[in-house]
């Protein structure tokens, strides 16, 4: 029986090799630390942490999630240790929350390697702590408990490390938040919370531990809680070990979401017959218009494939540690070393193993196949900005009097089933910058691939997204800069400069980067300036506040370091006031300015011109294939919708 923990009380390990589970509700880092019998920890190699994530008998995550899973085989801790502490913290300067009491109240599991669960603790009555002492497993009297802590720290990492004794805790708390930076750098951020809610699953293997309350959408108001401190459910997935079935079919009718109904209900599948699964339906999910349900279903869709796929690997794992343990066992007898008693208990060990991995596979490929069949149903009914340039949605695509909330920049898809695959989308405006490699990437695509073959792949790439923008923006309400120093992509940029979309024509040479830049930075400046004085009307008549997009070429071939210092301004501050990047390059060419470029490419989402899997997800951080939307071969329809801005464009008067 579960026990549920309040602050300061125990309870007894009943096994050694444990999972501990963390679901926050907004990316935190989680650590652990190892104390002696006083609880003090000898030194940094007593830390585990997204930069050094493993120690002896002990693992956690290597960037900051909403969802953690850490790993702890109390027997083979270290000589001396005695006491492990779980770390939870809130990621700095990622623009996220910068207090506990802001989130919903983090929930701990300790679980078994089967996934039941021992003890639960929910952190409540945090306030101003941006780092927490969750629990501790500690030894006693040769036996191991748990105990709930809770122990809050409003100077974050670094007092809670110097309180375990921790020398230089200050730098140790800055190398770890710069790691997990660095994380979030490659992580596709979250959506908004909406009232849509969470998709919701019906299993038998777990149970939501806090009721779930939905959080605000854009559009009309409506009586909901405040996002920032309503609770929110626990859904951290549990493995389908030693139960593979755990986990029933998705529930695509969501009987469990709350929500106020908005102006038009979404529609509904039509009645499952009896012991089968509802069919999907595009656009199931809340929102007040179906571009929203849309939307809300395929960052749903995102989850359950996340999860899903966490589950399964799990119950491999276990399946996996099970048989090593079994054969330990049995060979540490010395009578079963000889005849054929070993031979019969590694039989037996693996078959107990193989059983418990089909049975996994088939729960996975159970929830493969109704994703996949959700995902044939919403993929035909995407509009232009959701769809891929294969979709026949762009053929009677014309230009929209009001932007729409998002636009897909390519697909995600997972080793398990590499043909499932989740459309990216990013919230519009943009709220960051996009970065498209052209440098020789650790997949095999770009491996294989001629050097300047893959850089013009890149071009290409960042042509389609910018059409993309435009194609999707009110007439005149975006425009796009270009910045080409040595007119290298004269043959990819035709497209944009043969429509006569852009703003002016491709800015070559030193003088071409620093008029470009120098305008783009007046204008984040004035309108900066504006904003704050609440002053809107007293902005230049010239200037354009329409949304911008400066398209960058072969950074940082032509820039002085003044033109990367305001480049770096342009990421920083441009977003906010509507000014975007779009860069084309190569990492490793761009290493020699050093580590003064760090901020930028942190800032970035990076995405490749070919396959590559370099994306982490919000959830449980597994690492997905990234593949770029593609024009069909011998297709038309890039310049088709170029010529169909220009043509609204000129209707408009813009």
């Amino acid at each position: 029986m579960t026990a549920e923990l309040v602050r300061g009380q125990n309870h007894t390990l009943p096994q050694t090799r444990l999972e501990i589970r963390v679901s926050a509700g907004t990316p935190v880092v989680a650590g652990a630390t190892l104390g002696d019998e006083r609880g003090t920890v000898r030194g940094v190699e007593w830390i585990a942490h997204p930069g050094s994530p493993q120690l002896p008998g002990l693992e956690v995550s290597q960037q900051a999630a909403a969802d953690h899973r850490l790993a702890v085989d109390l027997e083979a801790l270290p000589v001396g240790a005695h006491r492990v502490t779980v770390l939870l913290a809130l990621p700095v300067g990622a623009g996220g929350p910068a207090r506990f009491g802001a989130v919903p109240a983090p929930f701990v599991a300790v679980t078994g390697l089967d996934g039941a669960e021992i003890a639960t603790f929910t952190l409540t009555g945090l306030d101003a702590e941006s780092a927490v002492s969750a629990l501790e497993l500690y030894r006693r009297q040769d036996a191991w408990k748990v105990r709930a802590v809770g122990q809050g720290y409003a100077g974050g990492l670094a007092e809670m490390l110097a309180d375990q004794g921790v020398a230089e805790a200050t730098g140790l708390a800055g190398s770890i938040q710069e790691a997990v930076t660095r994380g979030l750098a490659r992580s596709v951020a979250p959506p908004p919370r909406t009232h849509g809610g969470d998709r919701v699953r019906h299993a038998t293997g777990s149970a939501d531990h806090r009721p779930p309350t939905p959080p605000p959408a854009p559009g009309p108001p409506e009586p909901l809680t405040d996002p920032a401190t309503a609770p929110q459910p626990h859904t951290a997935p549990g493995p389908a070990a030693a139960g593979a079935a755990a986990d029933g079919p998705i529930n695509y009718a969501h009987p469990r979401r709350q929500h106020a109904a908005p102006p038009s209900p979404p529609p509904t599948a039509p009645p499952a017959q009896p012991g089968q699964a509802a069919q999907p339906v595009a656009g199931d999910a809340t929102g007040w218009s179906m571009d929203e349900r849309l939307y809300n279903q395929i960052w749903g869709m995102f989850e359950d494939l996340a999860r899903a796929v966490a589950a399964y690997r799990s119950a491999v794992d276990f399946a996996e540690s099970r048989m090593d343990q079994e054969l330990d066992r049995a060979l540490s007898d010395p009578r079963n070393r000889i005849g054929g008693a070993g031979d019969r208990a590694r039989e037996a060990a693996r078959a107990k193993r193989d059983e418990l991995t089909s049975r996994a596979r088939e729960a996975l490929d159970r929830d493969l196949a109704q994703l996949a069949a959700e995902a044939a149903v919403v993929e035909p009914a995407l509009p232009a900005a959701y769809a891929g340039w294969g979709n026949p949605v762009w053929h009677a695509h014309r230009v929209p009097m009001e932007i729409p909330m998002a636009l897909r920049i390519g697909d995600l898809h997972l080793p398990e089933r590499t043909d499932l695959r989740v459309p990216l989308l990013v919230r519009l405006p943009l709220e960051r910058g996009i970065w498209v490699d052209s440098g020789r990437t650790a997949s095999e695509a770009a491996a294989l691939m001629d050097t300047d073959r893959l850089r013009g792949l890149a071009v290409e790439t960042a042509v389609a997204h910018a059409a993309r923008l435009l194609a999707v923006y009110p007439p005149g309400e975006f425009s796009v800069h270009v910045i080409d120093p040595a007119g290298a992509a004269a043959g990819p940029l035709a497209p944009l400069v043969d429509a006569g979309v852009l703003a002016g024509p491709p800015a070559a040479g030193a003088g071409g980067v620093a008029s470009v830049l120098a305008h783009l930075t007046r204008r984040v400046d004035l309108v900066q300036m504006a904003v704050r004085a609440g002053a809107a009307d007293s902005l230049p008549p010239d200037l354009d506040t329409g949304e911008q997009l400066l398209v960058v070429n072969d950074f940082p071939h032509g820039f002085d370091d003044r033109a990367v210092t305001q480049l770096r301004y342009l990421a920083d501050e441009g977003p906010a006031v509507g000014v975007h990047l779009l860069m084309v390059a190569d990492r490793e060419e761009a290493s020699a300015y050093g580590p003064v470029l760090d901020p930028l490419w942190r800032s970035l989402l990076r995405i490749t011109p070919v396959a590559d899997s370099h994306l982490a997800d919000p959830w449980v951080g597994h690492a997905w294939t990234y593949e770029p939307l593609a024009v069909p071969p011998g297709s038309r329809i890039l310049e088709q919708v170029l010529a169909a801005v220009a043509a609204a464009r000129r209707a408009a008067g813009r």
